[in-house]
């Protein structure tokens, strides 16, 4: 029972680690991976249990039974191979003339193993039994494990090579195929030199988990990018594209945090509104005001390119300086009317700012320095009012 105990503790460790990969999922465009990796998962459990077949069988002699497990040892071989080709190429997204190739490769061998294994039920060219039942590998069946073992190795080779080539997540695939393709041609070497030991179904479960491993690093990945996604799309104002007001309350309180544990001892605030919006959505339509807001929005952003921009109303925005645009403040406030005066000249979007500065010995308070910013901006847009009213007159 030597050889078919190591066969079922591989098919027990196999199942074990794959128990939620072995569940069937939907197939999407997203999700090729998991229902190809679940076709080779089931092709090397048939396989397992072929191989456990054949050496409990074949410690018994009893050579009819043998002889079917033989066979069908073999050609659940060559369908896990397939089915490897299949999942490897889905897995490293190779789609091109280099993944159709390995592809068919695997059916080559596939067809090649089934031909053989026909032709061996009425010439012995794969394996036969002695008059003592002993068991005979033949010429064919070297060939069959030598043709498998130029693919695996191949395709390392070539993964390895792509992995140089390649950058982050996808060199992460192509050195995975390449260790697991590595393992298995060792393996595949071993097991022609000593036919009566199990080698080949241990290189399949040790290539199984190294896959499996990144198979499900990668859903980790997956998952955490879709968090960091939805995330960002909620903290995402949906007409311009900036920070919305949940974003700018989160912020509010890291800020406030930041002071109070002293990692953050200045900082400044600029208020924008949009000037006239109103007028536009009265006269010309609230798809008109949508698009003078988002006018407004990337002439503050431009100016403000180092700081996060929060539209906190529908006309109303606000950033938040820190570090160097603190150090600039006054002069990217003064950058930034200055376009708004062109713009006043030219009749084009004006959107008003005031400014005020974090004072720690009277601002007890974010929402005191957002008020001193507020009534300034207020100021200004009155003043440009005015102004305009001077141009148009």
């Amino acid at each position: 029972m030597y050889y078919a105990s190591i066969g079922i503790i591989a098919l027990i460790i196999l199942v074990i680690i794959n128990i939620e990969a072995l569940k069937k999922v939907k197939k999407t465009s997203e999700n090729d991976v998991r229902p190809k990796y679940r076709q080779y998962l089931i092709s090397l459990i048939v396989f397992f249990c072929m191989d456990v077949s054949w050496g409990f069988f074949y410690e018994h002699r009893w050579l009819i039974v043998t002889y079917m497990a033989t066979f069908m040892f073999f050609a659940s071989m060559v369908v896990s191979v397939l089915c490897w080709t299949r999942c490897v190429v889905t897995f490293s997204g190779s789609k091109g003339k280099s993944g159709k190739m390995i592809v068919f490769s695997g059916w080559l061998i596939f067809l090649f193993e089934i031909v053989v294994l026909l032709v061996n039920v009425f010439v012995p060219i794969v394996f036969t039994f002695t008059e003592d039942k002993e068991y005979v590998p033949l010429l064919a069946r070297y060939i069959g494990l030598s043709l498998q073992m130029i693919l695996f190795f191949t395709t390392s080779v070539y993964s390895m090579i792509m992995a140089i080539r390649s950058e982050e997540m996808r060199r992460s695939h192509y050195r995975t195929i390449s260790i697991s393709g590595l393992i298995m041609s060792s393996f595949i070497i071993v097991q022609m030199v000593f036919p009566l030991m199990p080698f080949y179904s241990m290189g399949c479960l040790f290539g199984t988990c190294l896959i499996h491993t990144f198979v499900y690093k990668d859903k980790e990945t997956e998952y955490n990018m879709s968090i960091r996604l939805a995330k960002k799309k909620a903290y995402e104002d949906g007409l311009t594209g900036v920070k919305n007001k949940m974003a700018y309350l989160e912020t509010l309180v890291e800020l406030e945090n930041a002071l109070e544990h002293g990692e953050l001892e200045e900082y400044g605030v600029v208020v924008f509104d949009v000037n006239d919006l109103k007028v536009i959505n009265d006269t010309l339509g609230h798809e008109a005001g949508d698009e003078y807001i988002k006018r407004g929005c990337d002439v503050i952003c431009k100016k403000f390119i180092n700081s996060s921009v929060f539209r906190i109303g529908g006309d109303e925005f606000v950033v938040i300086l820190k570090d160097d645009d603190y150090v600039n403040r006054e002069s990217l406030v003064e950058s930034f009317r200055k376009a708004i005066d062109e713009n006043l000249k030219n009749g084009s979007v004006i959107v008003a700012c005031g400014l005020a500065v974090y004072d720690v010995s009277k601002d007890c308070s974010y929402n005191d320095v957002f008020k001193r910013a507020d009534k300034s901006m207020y100021e200004q847009k009155q003043a440009l009012k005015v102004a305009a009213t001077c141009v148009n007159s």
